[in-house]
């Protein structure tokens, strides 16, 4: 019997046993990308974690009984200006936004929608836009307002925070403090200074569209309602876990959980919270302003995906990671052994003994990649790290993309190879070295073992 899942949960501060509503089909939620840049490294994090969640509950519960949203954020303020900024149309800018962000994310081995789902059944992976769904948004704002939850004032809608006596749940801040911090530049229309925007004016050249409430003037959503929109289109009204980076917390998802529960009357949104900690760059907070501002791409231009992979699942998730050149170098160190013991060889159809228990406890990625270290059983090892989206290739497949990748041209390579097997043959060791030195200065490694001689690229 596989070993009960546990998770740590925001909302209680506890870990605990993770029980589903219905375990016939869990479900799962996490914030994605607001597309108007490339992604950072740090925006990696999330989506690899929580892929990882989702890797495990499908093992756990079946595939077929499992469904993620991860949602896109395609209308926002920062979208808006630099759609601007280039002179682009805003559907252009998010569009080729979200399509590099699927090359990235595809390249550190992330599931994606076309990778689970089957035709003619009920998606298992969906990818929300905000834009797809204003209707909900509109029908949620609707309903706080008849309940008392929300109020129109000045063509906006603003949830009304004093009107939820437990507003602040999920990030266990008291209103007082919250209300101080919220005193700066209070708009004069709202009535209390916690008071957030469900939906506000558009302004000339922005997206808009027909406003609730009878409010006369084309608008836009705020930014926490869209998620309360898309679990509840996606998920249902209550569902299993709501994931995300730990910023989120407050104000994002203290909001999404006032917007949800007041208009569903509900207790809750989800029963458990997952966060992820914050990521620094060889111990400095990442900033443009520090020069050490990384994206996907940045990483993905030195390093595999898989590399990168590894180099995140080293640190625990709830833990801050300190993401360093020094790191990639291990994780790659540790993939050329992996590889090298698991050859050819397909996974086992059961995972190694030992390997759930540390997953299963709250993703503790630390302890079950030492688990990984102590094989040297080539399939045993091949399941496991495949749970963990590792070692998805054969060791040919991975050496034919370092070729590929690296550029090197594959026939002077070959034009190299035998000559230098002529020198040795002959025992010119001299001319034999000589080689070696031109493929090494190409970045090709050279092997002799009693098969003959084979190379590779270094990843």
């Amino acid at each position: 019997m596989a070993p009960m899942l546990r998770l740590y949960n925001t909302l209680t501060r506890r870990k605990a046993a993770f029980v589903p509503i219905d375990p016939s089909h869990v479900r799962m939620y996490a914030c994605g990308p607001t597309v108007y840049d490339a992604a950072h490294i740090g925006n990696a994090r999330p989506i690899i974690v929580f892929d990882l969640l989702f890797r495990l509950l499908r093992h756990l519960y079946g595939p077929e009984h499992v469904t993620y949203a991860r949602n896109v954020t395609d209308v926002d303020d920062k979208i808006n200006a630099r759609a601007a900024e280039r002179g682009i149309t805003i559907r252009d800018l998010t569009d080729g936004t979200l399509a590099a962000f699927h090359d990235d994310i595809r390249a550190l081995g992330v599931l994606m929608p076309e990778d689970v789902n089957v035709a003619g059944e009920r998606p298992r992976f969906v990818e929300p836009r905000a834009t797809d769904h204003i209707a909900e948004m509109i029908a949620i704002i609707e309903g706080l307002v008849a309940a008392g939850h929300a109020y129109v004032a000045a063509g906006h809608v603003l949830f009304d925070v004093p009107a939820m006596p437990d507003y602040g749940s999920l990030s266990k801040r008291p209103l007082d403090e919250m209300e101080a911090g919220a005193r700066v530049e209070v708009a004069p229309y709202k009535r209390s200074p916690l008071d957030f925007v469900l939906w506000k004016p558009s302004k000339p050249g922005e997206p808009s569209w027909p406003s609730p409430c009878g409010l006369p003037e084309p608008g836009r959503p705020g930014w926490h309602i869209e998620c309360s929109a898309m679990s509840w289109k996606h998920l249902g009204k209550t569902f299993d876990i709501h994931a995300g980076g730990i910023d989120l917390i407050f104000p994002h998802h203290e909001n999404e959980v006032a917007q949800s529960r007041c208009c569903f009357g509900t207790d809750v949104m989800a029963n458990v919270w997952l966060h992820n900690g914050f990521l620094q760059v060889e111990g400095e907070k990442m900033s443009k302003s520090l020069g050490n501002f990384i994206t996907i791409r940045d990483v993905l231009k030195d390093w595999p995906g898989e590399v990168a992979r590894l180099a995140m699942l080293k640190t625990h998730y709830r833990q801050p990671i300190d993401w360093t050149v020094r790191g990639l170098e291990e994780a790659s160190r540790t993939l050329d052994r992996w590889y090298g013991i698991v050859g050819e060889t397909a996974p086992a159809p059961l995972l190694p003994a030992g390997l759930l228990e540390p997953l299963t406890d709250d993703l503790n990625t630390p302890s079950a990649l030492a688990e990984l270290h102590r094989l040297d059983d080539a399939a045993g090892l091949k399941a496991g790290a495949n749970l963990l989206g590792l070692l998805l290739q054969t060791r040919s497949e991975r050496d034919q993309g370092s070729i590929r990748a690296s550029g090197v041209d594959v026939s002077r390579v070959e034009v190299l190879i035998e000559a230098r097997r002529v020198a040795r043959a002959a025992k010119d060791w001299a001319a034999s070295d000589r080689v070696r030195d031109e493929l090494a200065a190409m970045g090709v490694t050279v092997k002799d073992g009693k098969d003959g001689t084979t190379w590779s690229v270094a990843p």
